[in-house]
């Protein structure tokens, strides 16, 4: 496939996205792309308040928005992006391996989440596996932010389970008003032998031209975990599994599957190494500013292995002895990602205030290795690039109109190559508008996609043209901290090259996976209804939502057998999704300089395939989680209570996951006062070394969560 007609697209549209430059600097402030509530120069500045789609005052109409910056954020850390989220409502994670994890929102994954980096795509190949990392390093971000709801028609009609938004300083975005300006952070995790080390630089080098550096390095050891790493079903299993063995008279075999048995402490296999580099230069004027980078992402990491997963490489017909199953050494990925990223916006006037863009490239390759050996590379290349008009507030109506476009090759190559070398164009139209009317606001978003994909050769060629749309009607009463609405949408997902033409064995989900070329587009009608309170004591908020699809695309273990490995099928059937996410927060009293506040998240979702289907696998339980804090301008301390139920209601051979309760506590402290630029902080997680496994993943039974974990990090800004 030829990039050509994208570039020139991209270069007529002028790109893309820029998710908080659509305001103009103040006069007298310093030189800055951001809202004047906007990024400060602290890494992670707690009191940043940036939105992804700043035209729009707050994203509470078409979704809520939630986010981690800050402290908060650096407590959270963890090597991927999935892992680092879910103390939010409404979020957990794959948590395929610690190398591996994406975030789960509303019980989706896959393509039906957005992971972006400053609006634009990942760009590598997460969204194909759940193997898969995502080339975000958590270490570098500034601010992480997830959308929900219809909103998200902003980056896809396929997002209908939301966005999630890394924000970093690579493309600066204000000059710094001193000569030279570093920040770091660094930290330790006792469950995995953790070490993290980031830091970044920017420099003045004019009034209005900033240069930026960063690095970050990240290593672990496997994970360690309390008590029997097998779940109690996969554990029972493997003891079956040795008498049948023994009675066979299959003594390796018997004696295999009883070391798996007795497996306890660590998860072998799990440990992973991680380093990223970027720089990036920006000039910023008060009428536009332009700005790139270039970066590097490096990651080797392994993947745990389901104890009786095997595969042959025999050809059908040879010899048995030569098909059996092969004694093969763990499995590992080892992960490349060369990154180029454009960003810029300029003052225009008129009906439209303000055009932005923004737009990425991506060379991805990443080898999976069976001991020494390589068995699959995967490379993926590609462009992504947005260009928005942002319009002009006229008497209580703005909006934005946008447009969008997506260039990928996907080439696997190797004895386990599952899905064929592959190409994806997609271009997209989209707006949304927003009316002032008072005590009500009218939002609409509306979102055409032309999507494409091939693979050669197969001589498979296919065009998907889809239409989304979401409505919106929210009340404030007047001098009230109150906020109700309700928002319904329409959205439209063509399938994804996977879910098309996946047709072998994938040696690190250590799965026969197989698609369906003949899939037509997943269609879905969703509502929200939705109350909040944001006061200065109190803050509440509560969502309750439903999807119901026609042509849902899911994957599913059959029972049936191929190469020594379990067959997982796409399948597409009509489902629905309905659920809750709630989050409070009080101030219930002021002591010694300290407010002492409680708070607390809910969230549930339950999903069906229609017509007597069952559930939908992998769906997430009820959660509760609960936390006291008191706050001061130095010193800040946390005690937590995360309840998680037991998901009994499972599809077909998918195994129950029991319900767990994990304590946590955190402790930050700031030396020099707030402005200080330097805070220590102190956390234990899993405090009693609870057994927990989350139900979202693929690897649950073989890959529980981390036992008593403590972790001590430290961050500086100056």
């Amino acid at each position: 496939m030829s990039y050509s007609k994208f570039l020139v697209s991209s270069a007529t549209l002028a790109l893309s996205l820029s998710p908080a430059m659509a305001q103009t600097a103040p006069q007298n402030a310093p030189k800055t792309t951001e809202p004047e509530r906007g990024l400060s120069d602290d890494f992670h500045d707690d009191d940043m308040i940036v939105v992804t789609a700043p035209y729009v005052d707050q994203l509470d109409i078409l979704a809520g928005t939630s986010s981690l910056s800050g402290d908060e954020l650096t407590q959270d850390l963890r090597g991927q992006i999935g892992d680092s989220l879910t103390g939010l409502p409404g979020i957990s994670s794959t948590s395929f391996a610690p190398g591996s994890s994406r975030p789960v929102l509303r019980g989706f994954q896959g393509p039906r989440v957005k992971v972006l980096t400053d609006g634009i795509g990942s760009l590598d190949a997460s969204n194909t596996s759940v193997d898969h990392a995502v080339t975000i390093d958590p270490l570098t971000a500034q601010r992480v932010e997830v959308l929900r709801g219809p909103a998200v028609l902003l980056f896809g009609g396929d997002a209908i389970g939301g966005a999630v938004n890394v924000i970093d300083k690579r493309i600066p975005r204000d000059v710094p008003g001193e000569p030279l300006h570093i920040d770091a952070v660094g930290g330790y995790g006792s469950a995995a032998d953790d070490w993290s080390l980031a830091g970044s630089l920017d420099v003045p080098l004019t009034d209005n031209l900033v240069f930026h550096i960063d690095g970050s390095f990240r290593d672990t050891d496997d994970v360690r975990v309390p008590g029997f790493v097998l779940s109690p079903t996969l554990r029972a299993e493997a003891l079956e599994e040795v008498a049948e063995e023994t009675a066979e008279g299959n003594l390796d075999e018997a004696a295999e599957f009883a070391e798996a048995a007795a497996l306890s402490g660590r998860v072998p296999n799990t440990a992973s190494r991680t380093k990223t580099a970027g720089a990036g230069l920006a000039y910023i004027a008060d009428g536009g500013n332009i700005g790139f980078s270039v970066s590097y992402y490096d990651t080797n990491y392994g993947v745990p292995a389901r104890p009786g997963a095997g595969h042959a490489h025999g050809e059908e017909g040879e010899d048995d002895e030569v098909g059996e199953e092969e004694e093969e050494g763990p499995v590992t990925i080892g992960l490349e990602q060369i990154r180029a990223d454009l960003r810029g916006g300029v003052d225009i006037g008129g009906f439209f205030e303000k055009l932005t863009f923004r737009a990425g490239y991506s060379d991805y390759e990443h080898t999976e290795f069976e001991g020494d050996e390589i068995g699959t590379v995967f490379s993926v290349s590609g462009i992504e690039a947005r260009a928005e008009l942002i319009q002009a507030d006229r008497n209580g109506w703005r909006g934005v109109i946008g447009t969008q476009i997506l260039a990928r090759d996907f080439n696997a190559i190797g004895a386990e190559a599952f899905v064929p070398k592959n190409s994806v164009e997609s271009w997209a139209l989209f707006t949304v508008q927003e009316v002032d009317l008072g005590n009500f606001e009218v939002e609409a978003a509306f979102r055409v996609d032309q999507t494409d994909i091939s693979a050669n050769s197969i001589n498979f060629d296919r065009s998907f043209n889809t239409i989304s749309g979401a409505l919106g009607l929210a009340y404030a009463p007047d001098d009230s901290a109150l906020k109700i609405g309700a928002n319904l949408s329409r959205s439209e997902r063509a399938p994804s090259a996977e879910e098309l033409l996946s047709n072998g064995p994938h040696i690190a989900t250590q799965a026969f996976e197989i698609g369906n070329p003949d899939f037509t587009t997943e269609k879905s009608i969703g509502g929200e209804l939705y109350a909040r309170w944001d006061s200065d004591n109190v803050k509440l908020s509560a969502t309750v939502y439903a999807n119901s699809f026609n042509d849902y695309i899911f994957e599913a273990e059959t029972g049936a057998e191929e190469d020594g490995l379990p067959v997982f099928q796409y399948i597409q059937q009509d489902a629905t999704y309905y659920g809750f996410e709630a989050s409070a927060s009080a101030v219930v009293a002021r002591s010694g300089g300290f407010d002492f506040i409680i708070d607390g998240v809910a969230d549930h979702v339950r999903a069906k395939i229609k017509n007597g289907g069952g559930p939908v696998p992998r769906i997430p339980p009820l959660r509760l989680l609960g936390g006291i804090e008191a706050h001061s301008d130095s010193i800040d301390l946390r005690a937590e209570i995360e309840w998680s139920a037991s998901q009994n209601r499972v599809a077909a051979f998918e195994t129950a996951t029991d319900g767990f309760t994990m304590v946590n506590a955190s402790a930050a402290w700031r030396p020099f006062g707030k402005e200080g630029g330097v805070t220590l902080l102190a956390s234990a997680n899993n405090i009693f070394d609870v057994s927990g496994r989350r139900h979202a993943s693929f690897t649950k039974d073989y890959v529980p969560l981390a036992g008593r974990d403590i972790r001590l990090s430290a961050k500086f800004s100056f």
